[in-house]
């Protein structure tokens, strides 16, 4: 399948629907009283809400102080996506015990979202089986939505495609694809499902809500489709707007109140609906921390392609301090120290002298044998970058962390974030979060940049307006 024309495509598609929906899905919201709780595989899925809390710690306690209070929905961040399935399902199982006792002591009911890539890289189904065993739920069905706007993924005749400028790749056609881990064949959702559980559910079995029944039918049609599904049946979405994802949400609402019983796989596009979240403007300089004349610091983990290219317009159009972390090198036990000493040196040396600085890895991909020794590697790359956030002897006038695994990582070894709130996005599709008090540099605004999000362009834009003086 080659890539097609994205407005020739979408012209040839119904109408979305005439009206809005969003304050009818506020009220059932309201009214139906169930949280809204996502457990997030990286941080990145922050990136279309705003006001609501991100949690990195998921005991008892802390998950039922989030269920007493009136915000509509909180985040979990798992960070699961770096964790081989074993760690990674045991992770989930161990969250929606503890959930589960939170809700039966507060007496509140929720609905659980499990958060991942818009480029389906995740461990799926293996998140969403520990969820269920540890709910101790049996959910009527699972509902696949990758559908996110904000990073030009669409979800069209049950095929899933990734927006590169004017035109719509399928998404196994594109790099994310070929991802060490997570990589996969087939752009069509319920093959992919059937690839992804090898077999153990058919393409044939897997239902479908289409943009017919979405534009057409409406929430009526949407409710009486969902409330055909039994037995943990899994049901694609196909979305290629946020008014889809409206009649989407106003009529699963309708089957939840006649007690039907979802989970959810989704990116981040959907979250905001299901919680009647209404969208916002993007941040304003005035509405960042960014105090001081020291430098800014700027930590780049992602390799994608997309990453690769908005890093080297930002070393060519800014006059930012680039400092390459060398992968190869960080793998030599030998060599290792002394190359990281010496990165930390000179990135406290700048930062003090009030220059900004870029660290980035390697951007040659180095690959092992298996998807277990990559996630290896990738932890080593990882763990060197926590090492320099968390030797700063100055605090960073702002920080930007590109990459989810790294973005978590960093919020959670390197900056000690507990608790953190989501002000909103500095662009399409990139969150920015205010550290909590018990993080170590209270009240930063931390800037959360997912690997595939943003033209080349971007990382420019964010660094140049970080730098601004606030007027």
């Amino acid at each position: 399948m080659s890539a097609i024309d994205r407005q020739a495509l979408l012209s040839e598609l119904p109408p979305p629907w005439p009206y809005p929906l969003l304050p009818e899905i506020q009220q059932a919201v309201r009214d139906g009283g169930r949280k809204v709780v996502v457990l997030d595989d990286d941080p990145t899925g922050t990136q279309t809400v705003h006001g609501v809390p991100v949690l990195t710690e998921w005991s008892a306690p802390a998950l039922a102080a989030e269920l007493r209070n009136d915000l509509p929905c909180f985040y979990i961040l798992t960070n699961s996506r770096s964790l081989p399935l074993p760690e990674a399902q045991a992770m989930n199982r161990e969250i929606a015990v503890n959930l589960r006792a939170a809700g039966r002591q507060v007496g509140r009911e929720f609905v659980v979202v499990s958060r991942s890539d818009s480029t389906l890289r995740g461990h799926y189904p293996g998140e969403t089986d520990a969820l269920a065993e540890g709910l101790g739920c049996r959910f009527d069905a699972t509902l696949i939505v990758p559908f996110f706007l904000e990073g030009g993924r669409y979800t069209i005749g049950d095929v899933h495609y990734v927006a590169e400028g004017d035109r719509l790749i399928p998404a196994a056609e594109t790099p994310f694809a070929a991802d060490a881990v997570f990589g996969y064949r087939s752009s069509n959702l319920r093959e992919w499902v059937e690839e992804k559980s090898q077999g153990r559910v058919r393409a044939s079995e897997v239902a479908s809500i289409t943009l017919e029944d979405l534009r057409r039918g409406g929430p009526s049609k949407v409710r009486e489709r969902l409330l055909a599904l039994r037995d943990g049946q899994v049901c694609v979405v196909n979305a290629a707007a946020y008014e889809d994802l409206e009649v989407l949400v106003a009529g699963l609402l309708a089957a939840e109140a006649e007690g039907r019983r979802f989970l959810y796989r989704t990116a981040a596009s959907f979250v905001r609906v299901r919680a009647g979240i209404a969208p916002r403007r993007l941040l304003s300089r005035e509405e960042l921390v960014c105090a001081g004349s020291q430098g800014g610091l700027v930590v780049v983990g992602s390799y994608v392609p997309k990453t690769t290219a908005q890093l080297s317009s930002l070393l060519d159009h800014t006059e930012i301090t680039g400092i390459e972390l060398h992968v190869q090198t960080l793998l030599d036990r030998r060599r290792r120290r002394q190359h990281l000493e010496d990165v930390i040196g000179r990135v406290n040396r700048l930062l003090r002298l009030g220059s900004d600085v870029v660290v980035y890895t390697s951007r040659a991909l180095v690959k092992a044998g298996d998807a277990q020794e990559n996630l290896a590697i990738g932890r080593q790359v990882s763990e060197s970058l926590i090492d320099i956030v968390r030797r700063l002897e100055v605090m960073p006038r702002f920080l930007i962390a590109k990459g989810g695994i790294t973005s978590s990582d960093v919020a959670t070894a390197g900056l000690g974030i507990r608790r953190a709130m989501v002000l909103g996005q500095i662009l399409p599709g990139v969150p920015v979060w205010r550290c909590g008090p018990e993080s170590r540099y209270p009240g930063l605004s931390y800037v959360v940049f997912p690997g595939n999000v943003g033209d080349d362009k971007a990382l420019v834009r964010i660094v140049e307006m970080m730098g601004e003086p606030a007027s």
